[in-house]
């Protein structure tokens, strides 16, 4: 009888340890998730704030809260353990950065915008997709790998978008350009930069072909459209797209338009002056690696059945591309 109540009393005993075991687990499972979900608020306010600073904007509860997908009342709580962590301070009923909110936000924006250019010049990642895969990066690693993963890239300035990417120190430089809405008509200018937030107007802007790096030429603005001509297209955006493309004005007596390379006869001979920023990663690097740099000499030697692809002879060797591909090639005709 003894034996069978110590028995019992042990059995019981252990099936309480392993219940407390289980649910302990669990309970630290959704503690580090809850905890890990407060970070990622915490730095994605940052950035928030940050990016409302730099461009000269206010940021107000009701534009946090829109911008963060969550509850005003939410974001309230966030402010008072922002302010509780002295990373930012209030005035006046708005969120303003201290130094250490700014080297904070800084760090998540400099691992952010290295992973987009991994992406883009690494990766055959989709253009819309880069912005999504590096805003989940942008909290799961250090600034000692990201000082790796920037010297494995060659320690770029600008990620793909145009946006500066801040230094190893922290810095990064005053804005500049203006938004296509504020230049003139009649004016060239090149575009520097895409705004990636929204991620569902940044993929509109991206499926209508634009880049940074593109030229284009005012035509018409009004207060129901903006409309310019890039690559000899005209494109019409809504002034709210147009809000989201900053750029910069071209002096016309100084900017040196080249041809492409679909322009070519058979025959004729040119010399590639460089590839459009519109070809990116994987897709640049195998036009590199086929010759296709500055200086090198081109000529069109045969047009397949359709006229796509055609064979060039570059650099003493006969290679194939397509016209998708010659469009992305700039050319200046040799002399006859």
């Amino acid at each position: 009888m003894t034996l069978i109540y110590y028995f019992i009393l042990s059995v019981m005993i252990l099936i309480g340890t392993l219940l407390f075991w289980r649910r302990s687990s669990h309970y630290h499972n959704w503690s580090k998730k809850r905890k890990s979900g407060e970070r990622i608020l915490l730095e994605d306010a940052l950035k928030f704030l940050y990016d409302c600073e730099y461009k000269k904007l206010t940021a107000t509860p009701d534009k946090i809260a829109g911008n963060l997908s969550v509850t005003t009342e939410t974001v309230y709580k966030l402010l008072d353990k922002l302010t509780d962590l002295k990373l930012i301070k209030m005035k006046n009923g708005f969120a303003l950065l201290t130094s250490e909110g700014k080297s904070y936000a800084l760090r998540v924006i400099r691992i952010h915008r290295l992973w987009e250019k991994y992406l883009a010049e690494e990766t055959s990642i989709q253009e819309k997709d880069w912005h999504l895969k590096a805003e989940l990066m942008e909290h799961q690693i250090s600034a000692r790998e990201a000082d790796e993963l920037a010297a494995k890239i060659g320690n770029p300035v600008y990620d793909p978008h145009g946006d500066p990417i801040p230094t190893r120190t922290l810095r990064l430089p005053e804005p500049k350009g203006i938004i296509l809405n504020e230049l003139s008509e009649n004016l060239s200018a090149e575009i520097i930069h895409l705004e990636d937030e929204p991620h569902t107007v940044y993929s509109q802007l991206v499926a209508m072909g634009l880049y940074p790096g593109m030229k284009i030429t005012l035509l018409e603005k009004s207060q129901d459209r903006i409309k310019f001509l890039t690559d000899s297209d005209e494109c019409i955006l809504s002034p709210l797209l147009a809000e989201n493309i900053t750029v910069k004005i071209l002096e016309e007596d100084i900017e040196e338009r080249y041809e492409r390379l679909n322009n070519l006869s058979i025959g004729e001979e040119a010399v590639v002056m460089g590839i459009s920023n519109a070809c990116r990663g994987q897709q640049r690097r195998r036009l590199m690696d086929l010759g296709i740099v500055p200086g090198s000499d081109i000529v069109p030697v045969l047009e397949s059945i359709g006229n796509d692809p055609t064979a060039y002879s570059i650099k003493g060797t006969t290679i194939a591309l397509r016209k998708q591909q010659t469009k992305n090639i700039f050319i200046k005709r040799k002399a006859i």
